[in-house]
């Protein structure tokens, strides 16, 4: 029976401007690094079994933001949660790291976060692989664009924010749209929700979607990014994503019309049940950038 190749993970914490954050790293440093940037309501986590997958030959690494997973979660008054902030510490993670060449794994906020600072570093960018991080109005439902209107001042903004924490809408985001909800452990909405839960993690939420709106009007700032720099890029997409729908996808590849692309039928946390198709495709990017 021939050996199992299977990574050994480590589950670091390293003090960025006083902040502890929390971070999963494997593979070897000298292999293609690939920055995985989480999305809401998750944490590194949700990057665990691709992990797994890729880091014997990939150098992978995976942070909490904070105010989510296991990074600490300070105050409001200690720390602006906006995401030019978590941009900022981000990018002060990757320093300390001293990782200035990967390949970018965006997927829903680690889009606005990674943009962020492939705008400000685009010699650090290496090649992305997007999944469900939108960029583009086309890739706008109903749903966000009602989400993405909320602002300080918007009476009922708050509340309206507060009401996607619940756990039904948690697991609705893991579950809804796929094919075969069996396929979808129940532990990463469970862990999702139990952060969720704890004292101050729903004003950092609710602080960071009444900012959602200043990504949207990024968009056109990172498109001419894409179209400037024209970074390689794999774009893998679940189409019944209902905040983030297919048109979305296929809107890269307007600034980037050599991007590979791959439209799955899942939902918003494709990795959940579509592992075996995705952890294959994102080998074969980084294999060519070796």
């Amino acid at each position: 029976m021939p050996a199992l190749a299977l990574p050994q993970v480590r589950h670091r914490r390293i003090d960025v401007d006083g902040i502890g954050v929390f971070y999963r790293e494997a593979g070897p440093a000298d292999a293609p690094a690939l920055l995985l940037l989480h999305g809401f309501p998750s944490s590194s986590r949700q990057f665990a079994r691709l992990i797994d997958a890729l880091g014997g030959d990939y150098h992978l690494v995976a942070p909490d933001y904070p105010g989510f997973g296991h990074s600490d979660a300070p105050s409001a008054d200690a720390f602006a949660y906006t995401f030019d902030a978590l941009a900022d510490l981000t990018e002060k993670f990757l320093v300390a790291l001293g990782l200035d060449r990967f390949t970018l794994y965006a997927f829903d906020f680690g889009g606005p976060v990674g943009f962020r600072i492939a705008t400000r570093h685009p010699e650090w960018i290496e090649g992305l692989v997007v999944q469900n991080a939108n960029a583009y109005l086309d890739g706008l439902s109903d749903a966000a664009r009602e989400l993405t209107a909320l602002k300080p001042g918007v009476p009922g903004a708050e509340d309206a924010i507060r009401g996607i924490l619940a756990p039904d809408v948690t697991r609705g985001q893991y579950e809804g749209g796929t094919a075969d909800p069996e396929l979808v452990a129940p532990d990463g909405w469970t862990a999702d929700q139990h952060f969720l839960d704890l004292p101050g993690r729903a004003d950092i939420q609710i602080a960071l979607g009444l900012d959602y709106h200043t990504n949207v009007a990024l968009y056109p700032d990172w498109q001419e990014w894409l179209r400037t720099h024209r970074p390689p890029a794999l774009v893998v997409w679940g189409r019944n994503d209902l905040f983030f729908p297919e048109p979305g996808a296929h809107a890269y590849l307007r600034d980037l019309p050599d991007a590979e692309l791959h439209v799955l039928d899942t939902g918003h946390f494709a990795l959940e049940d579509k592992l075996p198709q995705i952890a294959p495709l994102i080998a074969a990017f980084l294999d060519a950038r070796r």
